[in-house]
């Protein structure tokens, strides 16, 4: 599938980058502040149409009251205030509207509000990028059980990726949050770093449908209920490998930041060429041609006993009909040609000619 998301990012939020008590590191912090910095001049510079931003509520608005999966912003704009800063976006929600249209037709049911607030899992990132420009914010249920499981976080991000993509819009998505950190617990001070740079080789690789494997007894052991987040943006980005990879521990958090800055295309394989390809139209004559030597002997009779009249048969270039003659296998896959069926082909030619 062509999609129109163009980049994203998954970066930390956690209050100390602003609260910044005795117990922070001002180094780490820096570093942190210089990659999103970083990571949003090169994602501006794509030019994308629309921004989404992914984020945890952190029991504030969507907890005792009701605590949906999905929320989707369809406001004019969004207020919050945390430690001492004042937040304010714009919000297409004309935009937001039609995503919860959209959704409703393939399957998902997510709320939708016009008032809900930025707490700092939006504000802190999108001020570490330096953003400005109108944010479409989406909520994810991650503290308040039961959560939404990883493979449904997933599907609903490729459901994004869809919608955005049936609308013509360039969009970069975001996810705020991880890795590991245990607040309000006795486990605060004890990450889960090696859990975590684990899970982010795998991102790294390019492998970002991994994250589907992870329940939510296991999130919950790890401290990285948050990763919700991550695999909504990750369902929408598709398997891609990232441009920026960091990760930067503290004593209380693991903060990663991973950025995309291209790379879409075709669901699947973006951004590599596939061993095992679909056919290409300009390939269709050599594919049927192959296929007859490997599975039927007429054909393999034809060829042996007239190789370049076999060839005639087909409508063909000239640089495909004579890989065929000579059964150029590596020149054949060079062109696109499926490799099973021309190691099939040409199997099944040598072994009659013994």
């Amino acid at each position: 599938m062509i999609t129109t998301v163009i980049g994203g990012a998954m970066l930390p939020h956690a209050p100390q980058f602003f609260t910044m008590p005795p117990t922070e590191d001002r180094g780490t912090v820096e570093r942190v502040r210089a990659t999103a910095a970083e990571i949003g001049g090169r994602l501006r510079e794509l030019k994308p149409d629309l921004w989404i931003i992914f984020a945890n509520d952190h029991a504030e608005q969507f907890f005792h009251t009701v605590a949906p999966p999905f929320t989707i912003h369809v406001g004019a704009a969004a207020h919050g205030h945390f430690a001492g800063r004042d937040f304010k976006w714009e919000i297409p929600g004309a935009i937001g509207l039609e995503l919860v249209r959209q959704l409703y037709k393939q399957g998902f049911d997510p709320a939708f509000t016009s008032t809900a607030k930025f707490d700092y899992a939006m504000g802190i990132p999108l001020t570490h990028i330096g953003h400005t420009d109108p944010v479409l914010p989406i909520y994810i249920n991650a503290y308040l059980a039961p959560q939404p499981t990883m493979a449904r976080c997933y599907a609903f991000g490729e459901a994004i990726a869809r919608s955005v993509t049936a609308l013509g819009l360039r969009t970069v998505v975001l996810a705020s949050g991880g890795m590991s950190h245990f607040p309000g617990t006795d486990r605060y001070a004890n990450p889960e770093l090696d859990w975590d740079q684990a899970a982010l080789a795998r991102i790294a690789a390019g492998n970002l449908k991994s994250l589907i494997g992870y329940d939510e007894d296991e999130l919950d052991d790890k401290g990285n209920i948050e990763l919700r987040c991550w695999a909504c943006a990750a369902g929408a980005l598709g398997e891609r490998k990232p441009d920026i990879v960091s990760m930067d521990p503290s004593w209380h958090h693991n903060y990663a930041s991973v950025a995309w800055f291209g790379g879409g295309g075709s669901g699947s394989g973006v951004g590599r060429d596939l061993h095992y390809p679909s056919i290409k139209p300009e390939l269709v004559g050599l594919t049927t041609a192959l296929h007859g030597l490997a599975h039927e002997a007429s054909a393999r009779a034809q060829f042996l006993a007239d190789a370049n009249g076999f060839a005639a048969r087909f409508a063909l270039t000239s640089e495909q009909s004579r890989a065929l003659v000579l059964l150029d296998v590596p020149t054949m896959v060079t062109m696109g040609i499926h490799p099973l069926v021309a190691f099939l082909a040409n199997m099944q030619i040598q072994r009659e000619r013994l």
